[in-house]
């Protein structure tokens, strides 16, 4: 599983992205958070918690590289980047099942 937490401004052009390196299937969701760098402050006030949006991908194992990169790609500000693009993790599935068949998958 691929789990990538992304700027908001940047989800349409990952989400895009993946669909053109063929992988539409995404699971997407609305999320706060902070980083390192423990929110922004700008003025007197602190933002604590930033808004970010969460992508699921499950991929088979030799998928996954190309995923990773390719949310890379589409999901850092500028060239070299900036403080807040996001994170990419990458854990294994121990068992998928189908919900309206009950299948289990291979």
């Amino acid at each position: 599983m691929v789990r990538a937490i992304v700027r908001p401004e940047k989800c349409d052009e990952v989400l895009a992205a993946l669909m053109d390196a063929g992988f539409p299937a995404i699971t997407k969701m609305d999320v706060y958070g902070r980083g390192k760098q423990r929110g922004i402050r700008i003025g007197d006030v602190t933002y604590d918690e930033l808004p970010k949006e969460l992508l699921l991908a499950v991929v088979e194992d030799n998928e996954k590289d190309i995923v990773v990169h390719t949310i890379m790609q589409a999901a850092r500000s500028g060239e070299s980047g900036k403080f807040g693009d996001g994170k990419i993790f990458v854990s294994a599935v121990d068992e998928v099942y189908t919900i309206s068949t009950g299948v289990k998958e291979a």
